[in-house]
C-alpha cells in the first residue's frame, strides 16, 4: 500500500505537529457567494465634473452599430458627452424650454427642448444662393439625371437554392431552352408560357416597365448592358432561378433642368452647412470645458450626428 500523505513526518514531536496544525487556523475560506466587481468598461467620463455613468453609455451604445462592442461605446460615450455640453450649455443661459409635438405625434422631452432651442439660438446658417446651387448642379450634372426605364419579358426556370441538383437540372433546362430562343426569337411568349414559373408567364413573360430597385441586383445588372431585341444567350442565375431575359425597349435617362432640383439643391447645401456650424459650436464648447475619461474634439468623425 502506498501512503500518499503523512499526517506526521518522522521524529517530529507532538508539539512540532501541534504547532503545524495551529499555523493553519487563520485561513478564510473566501466567500463565492459575493461575485468579484466586474472592472470598468470605460474610464470615468465626466463634463465639467458631471459624470456620466456606464449604465447610461451601455444603454445608449444601442444606438450606435459598429463594427465592434469597443467602438460602440465609445461612439456612445462621446453622443452623451456632447448632449451634456448642450445641456449645461442650455442652463448657463437660462433657456425657457417650449415643447413641441414631433412628427409621430410624441412631445419633446425637456432636454430635447433646450438642446433645441439652444441650436436654434447659437447657430445660424444663412440660405443657399442661386448662384451656389447653380455652381453645385454645373459640378454634379450626372446626379439630376432621370432614371432609365427598361421593358423586358422575361422567362423563369425556377430552383431552390437549397437543392444542388435541382438548381444543375434547372440550369441545363435555361440553358437549352436559351439556345433554342436566340435562334427563334419570335418564340419567345410561347415558351414563357409554356415553361416559365413566374406568374409573368400568362402575358408571354412580359414584366411592363422597370426602373431601378424593381428587380434582383443580378437581373438589373444584365438590362443594363443589352440592346434592345436583344435574348440572353446564356440565362442568368438569381436566387430564385434562372433568367431568360428579352429587352423589348430601353429609355434612357435624360438631363433634369436646373429649375427642376433648384429647391433639392438648396435644401442639400443648407443641411451640410447646418451639420458644420453644428459641429463648430459643439467644438468650441468642448475646448472650453473640462472633459475627462474620453478625447472628444480628438475623435474621428463629426461631433453631432
Amino acid at each position: 500500500m502506498v501512503t500518499l500523505f503523512n499526517n506526521t513526518d518522522k521524529g517530529s514531536t507532538a508539539s512540532e505537529v501541534s504547532g503545524k496544525k495551529d499555523s493553519y487556523s487563520t485561513y478564510q475560506e473566501p466567500d463565492t457567494r459575493i461575485p468579484p466587481k466586474a472592472r470598468p468598461v470605460l474610464d470615468a467620463v465626466s463634463v465639467n465634473g458631471v459624470e456620466i455613468v456606464e449604465s447610461e453609455i451601455l444603454a445608449e451604445a444601442q444606438n450606435h452599430p459598429a463594427e465592434n462592442p469597443g467602438e460602440a461605446l465609445l461612439a456612445a460615450a462621446r453622443a452623451l458627452v456632447v448632449r451634456e455640453l448642450l445641456l449645461q450649455r442650455a442652463v448657463e443661459l437660462n433657456l425657457s424650454p417650449v415643447r413641441e409635438e414631433t412628427a409621430d405625434g410624441r412631445h419633446e422631452t425637456d432636454e430635447d427642448v433646450a438642446i433645441r432651442i439652444l441650436i436654434e439660438r447659437e447657430v445660424t446658417v444663412p440660405s443657399a444662393t442661386a448662384e451656389e446651387c447653380l455652381r453645385f448642379y454645373e459640378n454634379n450634372r450626372a446626379k439630376f439625371r432621370s432614371e432609365p426605364i427598361f421593358e423586358a419579358s422575361h422567362i423563369l426556370i425556377a430552383a431552390d437554392p437549397a437543392d444542388q441538383r435541382a438548381r444543375d437540372a434547372a440550369r441545363n433546362d435555361a440553358e437549352r431552352l436559351a439556345a433554342v430562343l436566340v435562334e427563334h426569337p419570335s418564340e419567345f411568349a410561347t415558351m414563357a408560357r409554356t415553361h416559365s414559373a413566374c406568374p409573368s408567364a400568362a402575358q408571354g413573360g412580359n414584366l411592363g416597365q422597370l426602373s431601378r430597385g424593381s428587380t434582383v441586383a443580378e437581373f438589373e445588372r444584365t438590362l443594363t448592358r443589352m440592346d434592345e431585341g436583344q435574348i440572353t444567350p446564356v440565362p442568368v442565375e438569381s436566387r430564385f432561378g434562372f433568367h431568360i431575359i428579352r429587352l423589348e425597349r430601353r429609355i434612357d435617362g435624360e438631363q433634369l433642368p436646373f429649375n427642376f432640383v433648384e429647391a433639392r439643391i438648396a435644401g442639400w447645401l443648407e443641411a451640410s452647412a447646418w451639420s458644420k456650424a453644428v459641429s463648430q459650436f459643439i467644438a468650441i464648447l468642448a475646448a472650453d470645458a473640462m472633459i475627462t475619461g474620453i478625447d472628444v474634439l480628438g475623435a474621428d468623425g463629426p461631433l453631432m450626428q
